[in-house]
Protein backbone atom coordinates (compact mmCIF):
# COMPACT_ATOMS: atom_id res chain seq x y z
CA UNK A 1 0.00 0.00 0.00
CA UNK A 2 1.43 3.39 -0.81
CA UNK A 3 2.20 6.30 1.30
CA UNK A 4 0.69 9.78 -0.09
CA UNK A 5 0.95 13.56 1.23
CA UNK A 6 -2.62 15.07 -0.42
CA UNK A 7 -1.78 18.72 -1.91
CA UNK A 8 -3.78 20.88 0.33
CA UNK A 9 -1.85 19.47 3.67
CA UNK A 10 1.66 20.29 5.06
CA UNK A 11 3.93 17.77 3.64
CA UNK A 12 4.65 16.33 7.13
CA UNK A 13 3.73 13.28 7.02
CA UNK A 14 3.83 10.31 5.37
CA UNK A 15 0.14 9.07 4.72
CA UNK A 16 -0.69 5.62 3.90
CA UNK A 17 -3.17 5.58 1.52
CA UNK A 18 -6.11 4.41 3.60
CA UNK A 19 -8.65 5.77 5.67
CA UNK A 20 -11.33 4.58 8.21
CA UNK A 21 -14.88 4.58 8.01
CA UNK A 22 -16.20 3.28 11.45
CA UNK A 23 -14.88 2.02 14.54
CA UNK A 24 -15.82 -0.31 17.63
CA UNK A 25 -14.05 -1.87 19.94
CA UNK A 26 -10.66 -2.76 19.07
CA UNK A 27 -11.37 -2.65 15.47
CA UNK A 28 -11.50 -0.23 12.67
CA UNK A 29 -13.05 -0.43 9.39
CA UNK A 30 -11.12 0.79 6.63
CA UNK A 31 -12.16 2.85 3.08
CA UNK A 32 -11.21 -0.73 1.36
CA UNK A 33 -13.47 -2.51 2.93
CA UNK A 34 -11.74 -4.01 5.26
CA UNK A 35 -11.72 -4.84 9.03
CA UNK A 36 -8.43 -4.42 10.85
CA UNK A 37 -7.40 -4.82 14.45
CA UNK A 38 -6.07 -1.71 16.04
CA UNK A 39 -2.77 -2.40 18.24
CA UNK A 40 -1.91 1.27 17.15
CA UNK A 41 -4.73 3.06 18.72
CA UNK A 42 -3.67 6.75 17.62
CA UNK A 43 0.18 5.97 18.77
CA UNK A 44 -1.36 5.05 22.02
CA UNK A 45 -4.41 7.53 22.79
CA UNK A 46 -7.59 5.65 22.11
CA UNK A 47 -7.21 3.45 25.28
CA UNK A 48 -10.88 2.22 25.52
CA UNK A 49 -10.68 1.15 22.15
CA UNK A 50 -13.44 2.80 19.28
CA UNK A 51 -16.70 4.14 20.02
CA UNK A 52 -16.76 2.98 23.51
CA UNK A 53 -20.07 3.38 24.45
CA UNK A 54 -19.70 5.20 27.98
CA UNK A 55 -17.40 8.13 26.26
CA UNK A 56 -20.14 8.04 23.32
CA UNK A 57 -23.01 8.68 25.79
CA UNK A 58 -20.81 11.41 27.47
CA UNK A 59 -19.91 13.10 24.33
CA UNK A 60 -23.80 13.36 22.92
CA UNK A 61 -24.95 14.37 26.49
CA UNK A 62 -22.04 17.13 26.67
CA UNK A 63 -22.22 18.35 22.89
CA UNK A 64 -25.92 19.96 24.06
CA UNK A 65 -23.81 21.72 26.76
CA UNK A 66 -21.21 24.49 27.01
CA UNK A 67 -18.35 23.28 25.23
CA UNK A 68 -16.26 26.09 25.90
CA UNK A 69 -16.11 29.02 28.10
CA UNK A 70 -12.13 29.51 28.81
CA UNK A 71 -10.24 29.58 32.48
CA UNK A 72 -11.49 33.14 33.50
CA UNK A 73 -14.69 31.15 34.71
CA UNK A 74 -14.67 28.09 36.72
CA UNK A 75 -15.49 24.61 35.00
CA UNK A 76 -16.86 21.93 37.51
CA UNK A 77 -15.99 19.08 34.91
CA UNK A 78 -12.19 20.39 35.23
CA UNK A 79 -12.28 20.61 39.04
CA UNK A 80 -13.80 16.95 39.16
CA UNK A 81 -10.78 15.65 37.12
CA UNK A 82 -8.29 17.31 39.18
CA UNK A 83 -9.45 15.71 42.39
CA UNK A 84 -9.40 12.33 40.73
CA UNK A 85 -6.22 12.44 39.31
CA UNK A 86 -4.82 13.81 42.65
CA UNK A 87 -7.02 11.08 44.27
CA UNK A 88 -5.08 8.45 42.42
CA UNK A 89 -1.65 9.79 42.05
CA UNK A 90 1.11 11.67 44.04
CA UNK A 91 0.24 14.98 43.20
CA UNK A 92 -1.87 17.97 45.23
CA UNK A 93 -2.29 19.92 41.59
CA UNK A 94 -3.32 19.48 37.97
CA UNK A 95 -2.41 22.01 35.23
CA UNK A 96 -4.66 21.20 32.06
CA UNK A 97 -3.40 21.82 28.36
CA UNK A 98 -4.05 20.22 25.13
CA UNK A 99 -1.36 18.09 24.17
CA UNK A 100 1.50 15.79 25.40
CA UNK A 101 4.28 18.70 23.73
CA UNK A 102 2.14 21.23 25.83
CA UNK A 103 2.33 19.28 29.00
CA UNK A 104 6.00 18.91 28.73
CA UNK A 105 6.74 22.91 28.50
CA UNK A 106 4.88 23.59 31.45
CA UNK A 107 6.20 21.11 33.46
CA UNK A 108 9.99 22.21 32.40
CA UNK A 109 8.41 26.33 33.17
CA UNK A 110 7.63 24.96 36.47
CA UNK A 111 10.55 22.91 37.48
CA UNK A 112 12.62 26.51 36.84
CA UNK A 113 10.27 28.89 38.23
CA UNK A 114 10.26 26.91 41.43
CA UNK A 115 13.96 26.64 41.80
CA UNK A 116 13.88 30.19 41.02
CA UNK A 117 11.14 30.82 43.60
CA UNK A 118 13.54 28.61 46.08
CA UNK A 119 16.13 31.37 45.50
CA UNK A 120 18.64 28.54 43.04
CA UNK A 121 19.01 31.09 40.52
CA UNK A 122 21.79 28.90 38.55
CA UNK A 123 19.46 25.79 38.94
CA UNK A 124 18.42 26.13 35.10
CA UNK A 125 19.41 23.00 33.12
CA UNK A 126 17.11 20.10 32.48
CA UNK A 127 18.70 16.58 32.04
CA UNK A 128 17.19 13.97 30.17
CA UNK A 129 18.42 10.56 28.79
CA UNK A 130 19.08 9.81 25.14
CA UNK A 131 16.66 8.06 23.82
CA UNK A 132 13.95 10.37 24.64
CA UNK A 133 10.89 11.53 23.07
CA UNK A 134 9.14 14.69 24.59
CA UNK A 135 7.76 16.41 21.62
CA UNK A 136 8.08 18.94 18.60
CA UNK A 137 7.88 22.11 19.96
CA UNK A 138 11.67 23.81 20.85
CA UNK A 139 11.82 23.01 24.19
CA UNK A 140 10.36 19.83 24.11
CA UNK A 141 12.57 19.15 20.69
CA UNK A 142 15.93 20.51 22.83
CA UNK A 143 15.12 17.58 25.45
CA UNK A 144 14.28 15.01 22.83
CA UNK A 145 17.79 16.06 21.27
CA UNK A 146 17.21 14.53 18.14
CA UNK A 147 19.61 15.28 15.54
CA UNK A 148 17.01 14.61 12.63
CA UNK A 149 14.33 16.17 14.30
CA UNK A 150 16.60 19.73 15.53
CA UNK A 151 17.66 19.87 11.55
CA UNK A 152 17.03 23.38 10.55
CA UNK A 153 15.68 24.74 13.58
CA UNK A 154 19.04 26.14 14.73
CA UNK A 155 19.44 27.99 17.76
CA UNK A 156 18.71 24.81 19.85
CA UNK A 157 17.20 25.86 22.71
CA UNK A 158 19.99 25.79 25.36
CA UNK A 159 19.68 24.42 29.06
CA UNK A 160 19.23 20.84 28.66
CA UNK A 161 22.15 18.31 29.15
CA UNK A 162 21.68 14.39 27.68
CA UNK A 163 22.84 11.29 29.06
CA UNK A 164 22.91 7.64 27.99
CA UNK A 165 20.26 5.54 28.32
CA UNK A 166 20.73 3.57 32.29
CA UNK A 167 24.22 4.95 32.70
CA UNK A 168 23.74 5.52 36.62
CA UNK A 169 27.21 7.03 36.58
CA UNK A 170 26.69 9.12 33.72
CA UNK A 171 23.41 10.76 35.17
CA UNK A 172 24.73 11.39 38.72
CA UNK A 173 27.71 13.13 36.85
CA UNK A 174 25.30 15.65 35.44
CA UNK A 175 23.42 16.63 38.26
CA UNK A 176 25.25 19.48 39.84
CA UNK A 177 23.80 22.91 41.42
CA UNK A 178 22.95 23.93 37.80
CA UNK A 179 20.35 21.33 37.72
CA UNK A 180 16.65 22.24 37.96
CA UNK A 181 15.47 18.89 37.26
CA UNK A 182 16.17 15.39 35.34
CA UNK A 183 13.53 14.14 33.21
CA UNK A 184 12.41 11.14 32.15
CA UNK A 185 10.03 8.82 30.58
CA UNK A 186 9.76 5.15 33.00
CA UNK A 187 9.17 3.70 29.39
CA UNK A 188 10.62 4.93 26.32
CA UNK A 189 8.04 4.64 23.57
CA UNK A 190 9.69 6.19 20.68
CA UNK A 191 12.83 5.50 21.64
CA UNK A 192 12.65 1.63 21.11
CA UNK A 193 9.68 0.41 23.64
CA UNK A 194 12.50 0.33 26.19
CA UNK A 195 11.49 0.47 30.13
CA UNK A 196 13.75 1.76 32.67
CA UNK A 197 14.72 -0.62 34.89
CA UNK A 198 12.89 -0.03 38.47
CA UNK A 199 15.91 0.29 40.21
CA UNK A 200 17.59 2.59 37.88
CA UNK A 201 14.39 5.15 38.61
CA UNK A 202 14.80 4.52 42.22
CA UNK A 203 18.31 5.78 42.16
CA UNK A 204 17.13 8.45 40.01
CA UNK A 205 14.50 9.50 42.86
CA UNK A 206 17.44 9.06 45.13
CA UNK A 207 20.05 11.37 43.57
CA UNK A 208 17.18 14.04 42.86
CA UNK A 209 17.04 14.15 46.65
CA UNK A 210 20.44 14.29 47.25
CA UNK A 211 21.02 17.35 44.99
CA UNK A 212 18.40 19.38 45.05
CA UNK A 213 16.88 18.79 41.77
CA UNK A 214 13.04 17.75 40.39
CA UNK A 215 11.97 14.33 38.88
CA UNK A 216 9.75 14.53 36.18
CA UNK A 217 7.99 11.72 34.79
CA UNK A 218 6.99 11.94 31.38
CA UNK A 219 3.65 9.49 31.02
CA UNK A 220 2.39 10.69 28.25
CA UNK A 221 2.52 7.55 26.38
CA UNK A 222 2.49 4.97 29.08
CA UNK A 223 -0.03 6.53 32.04
CA UNK A 224 -3.50 5.76 32.22
CA UNK A 225 -3.14 2.28 32.67
CA UNK A 226 -1.20 1.49 29.62
CA UNK A 227 1.40 -0.57 32.00
CA UNK A 228 -1.71 -2.40 33.96
CA UNK A 229 -1.29 0.66 36.81
CA UNK A 230 -2.73 3.73 36.49
CA UNK A 231 0.87 5.28 36.19
CA UNK A 232 3.63 3.87 35.34
CA UNK A 233 5.80 5.16 38.18
CA UNK A 234 3.92 3.18 40.41
CA UNK A 235 5.98 -0.05 39.76
CA UNK A 236 8.61 1.25 41.19
CA UNK A 237 7.22 2.14 44.39
CA UNK A 238 8.57 5.74 43.50
CA UNK A 239 7.17 9.28 43.33
CA UNK A 240 8.05 12.28 40.80
CA UNK A 241 7.58 15.88 42.10
CA UNK A 242 6.24 16.58 38.53
CA UNK A 243 4.19 14.71 35.84
CA UNK A 244 3.31 15.09 32.22
CA UNK A 245 -0.25 12.94 31.04
CA UNK A 246 -2.05 13.21 27.35
CA UNK A 247 -2.94 10.37 24.78
CA UNK A 248 -4.76 7.93 26.86
CA UNK A 249 -6.20 10.99 29.35
CA UNK A 250 -8.79 11.86 26.57
CA UNK A 251 -9.62 8.51 25.13
CA UNK A 252 -9.24 10.12 21.28
CA UNK A 253 -10.61 13.58 22.42
CA UNK A 254 -7.06 16.45 22.92
CA UNK A 255 -6.00 16.72 26.20
CA UNK A 256 -2.91 17.25 28.40
CA UNK A 257 -2.14 17.45 32.19
CA UNK A 258 0.93 18.07 34.07
CA UNK A 259 0.32 17.28 37.69
CA UNK A 260 2.74 18.64 40.89
CA UNK A 261 3.07 18.25 44.69
CA UNK A 262 1.59 21.30 46.78
CA UNK A 263 5.09 23.28 47.16
CA UNK A 264 6.19 22.86 43.58
CA UNK A 265 2.97 23.90 41.87
CA UNK A 266 2.59 26.76 44.24
CA UNK A 267 5.83 28.49 41.83
CA UNK A 268 2.90 28.88 38.71
CA UNK A 269 1.14 31.72 39.74
CA UNK A 270 -1.45 33.87 38.06
CA UNK A 271 0.51 35.77 35.01
CA UNK A 272 3.22 32.97 34.88
CA UNK A 273 1.06 30.56 32.56
CA UNK A 274 -1.81 29.55 30.32
CA UNK A 275 -3.92 28.11 28.26
CA UNK A 276 -7.21 29.19 26.10
CA UNK A 277 -8.60 26.15 25.12
CA UNK A 278 -6.67 23.70 27.94
CA UNK A 279 -9.07 22.03 30.46
CA UNK A 280 -12.35 23.13 28.81
CA UNK A 281 -15.86 21.44 29.58
CA UNK A 282 -16.02 19.13 26.97
CA UNK A 283 -12.74 17.81 26.84
CA UNK A 284 -12.85 17.12 30.80
CA UNK A 285 -16.22 15.51 30.52
CA UNK A 286 -14.76 13.04 28.19
CA UNK A 287 -11.46 12.44 30.34
CA UNK A 288 -13.65 12.22 33.51
CA UNK A 289 -15.31 9.42 31.20
CA UNK A 290 -11.97 7.26 30.10
CA UNK A 291 -11.28 7.72 34.38
CA UNK A 292 -15.03 6.27 35.28
CA UNK A 293 -13.93 3.01 33.10
CA UNK A 294 -10.18 2.68 33.87
CA UNK A 295 -10.33 3.23 37.61
CA UNK A 296 -13.67 0.80 37.95
CA UNK A 297 -12.86 -2.28 40.32
CA UNK A 298 -10.94 -4.94 38.42
CA UNK A 299 -10.50 -2.74 34.86
CA UNK A 300 -6.75 -2.27 35.79
CA UNK A 301 -5.83 -6.10 36.95
CA UNK A 302 -7.39 -7.37 33.44
CA UNK A 303 -5.42 -4.88 31.67
CA UNK A 304 -2.18 -6.50 33.50
CA UNK A 305 -3.49 -10.33 33.58
CA UNK A 306 -3.80 -9.74 29.59
CA UNK A 307 -0.77 -7.81 29.16
CA UNK A 308 1.30 -11.23 30.31
CA UNK A 309 -0.81 -13.53 28.15
CA UNK A 310 0.25 -11.14 25.08
CA UNK A 311 3.96 -10.94 26.52
CA UNK A 312 4.04 -14.60 26.58
CA UNK A 313 2.07 -15.80 23.43
CA UNK A 314 4.81 -12.38 21.58
CA UNK A 315 7.74 -14.49 22.70
CA UNK A 316 6.64 -17.19 21.45
CA UNK A 317 6.48 -15.69 18.19
CA UNK A 318 9.79 -14.23 18.01
CA UNK A 319 11.38 -17.24 19.40
CA UNK A 320 10.24 -19.07 16.15
CA UNK A 321 11.31 -16.27 14.30
CA UNK A 322 14.98 -15.60 14.85
CA UNK A 323 15.46 -14.78 11.40
CA UNK A 324 12.64 -12.52 11.61
CA UNK A 325 12.86 -10.90 15.31
CA UNK A 326 15.73 -10.63 17.68
CA UNK A 327 13.79 -9.72 20.70
CA UNK A 328 10.57 -8.24 22.50
CA UNK A 329 10.33 -5.59 25.04
CA UNK A 330 8.82 -3.13 26.96
CA UNK A 331 5.78 -3.35 29.94
CA UNK A 332 2.07 -4.00 30.28
CA UNK A 333 0.31 -2.88 26.62
CA UNK A 334 3.08 -1.18 25.49
CA UNK A 335 5.32 -3.48 23.76
CA UNK A 336 7.81 -3.80 20.65
CA UNK A 337 9.50 -6.20 19.06
CA UNK A 338 13.05 -5.83 17.86
CA UNK A 339 13.40 -6.76 13.76
CA UNK A 340 15.75 -7.95 12.26
CA UNK A 341 13.96 -6.55 8.66
CA UNK A 342 13.53 -3.11 8.44
CA UNK A 343 10.58 -2.35 10.84
CA UNK A 344 8.08 -0.31 8.66
CA UNK A 345 8.25 -3.24 6.12
CA UNK A 346 7.18 -5.34 9.09
CA UNK A 347 4.32 -2.90 9.35
CA UNK A 348 3.61 -3.16 6.22
CA UNK A 349 3.05 -6.61 6.18
CA UNK A 350 1.42 -7.27 9.50
CA UNK A 351 -1.50 -3.88 7.90
CA UNK A 352 -2.06 -6.00 4.79
CA UNK A 353 -2.55 -9.37 7.03
CA UNK A 354 -5.23 -7.13 8.74
CA UNK A 355 -3.34 -5.41 12.27
CA UNK A 356 -2.58 -1.64 12.69
CA UNK A 357 1.04 -1.61 14.45
CA UNK A 358 3.33 1.22 14.45
CA UNK A 359 7.23 1.42 14.14
CA UNK A 360 9.96 2.85 17.23
CA UNK A 361 13.56 3.60 17.21
CA UNK A 362 16.04 0.88 17.13
CA UNK A 363 13.99 -0.50 14.47
CA UNK A 364 11.50 -1.77 16.41
CA UNK A 365 7.88 -2.76 15.22
CA UNK A 366 5.27 -1.22 18.07
CA UNK A 367 2.95 -2.78 19.58
CA UNK A 368 -0.27 -0.44 21.23
CA UNK A 369 -3.33 -2.59 22.04
CA UNK A 370 -6.79 -0.81 23.73
CA UNK A 371 -7.04 -1.85 27.08
CA UNK A 372 -10.27 -3.50 26.36
CA UNK A 373 -8.65 -6.18 24.53
CA UNK A 374 -10.25 -9.47 25.33
CA UNK A 375 -7.88 -13.03 24.72
CA UNK A 376 -9.52 -13.63 21.42
CA UNK A 377 -8.23 -10.42 20.16
CA UNK A 378 -4.48 -11.59 21.38
CA UNK A 379 -5.39 -14.71 19.06
CA UNK A 380 -6.56 -12.68 16.38
CA UNK A 381 -3.46 -10.38 16.44
CA UNK A 382 -0.70 -13.59 16.70
CA UNK A 383 -2.62 -14.80 13.90
CA UNK A 384 -2.26 -11.73 12.16
CA UNK A 385 1.52 -11.43 13.09
CA UNK A 386 2.56 -14.76 11.67
CA UNK A 387 0.40 -13.86 8.73
CA UNK A 388 2.51 -10.94 8.15
CA UNK A 389 5.78 -13.16 8.61
CA UNK A 390 4.44 -15.37 5.70
CA UNK A 391 3.99 -12.35 3.57
CA UNK A 392 7.83 -10.79 4.08
CA UNK A 393 9.20 -14.10 3.41
CA UNK A 394 7.02 -14.70 0.00
CA UNK A 395 8.64 -11.61 -0.61
CA UNK A 396 12.11 -12.04 -0.12
CA UNK A 397 11.73 -15.70 -1.76
CA UNK A 398 9.97 -13.78 -4.57
CA UNK A 399 13.23 -11.18 -4.77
Amino acid sequence: MQTVMPGALFPTHKRTDLSFETGEGAYLFGSDGRRYLDFFCGIAVTGLGHAHPHLVHTAREYSKRVWHISNNYRIPEQERLAERLVAHSFADRVYFCNSGAEAIEGAIKLARRYQFDAGQYRRRNIVTISGAFHGRSLAALAATNKESYLEGFDPVMPGFIQVPFNDQEALEASIDDHTAAVMIEPIQGEGGVRPCPLDYLRNIRRMCDENGALLIFDEVQCGIGRTGKLFAYEWAGIKPDIMTLAKGLGGGFPIGAFLATENIAASLVPGTHGSTFGGNPFATAIANAVLDVVLADGFLDEVDRLSRVLWARLQSVVDAGPDRFAELRGAGLLLGIKCVALNHECVSAVREAGMLTHIAGDNVLRLLPPLIIREQQIDEAIEHLQQGIALMSKRVDAA
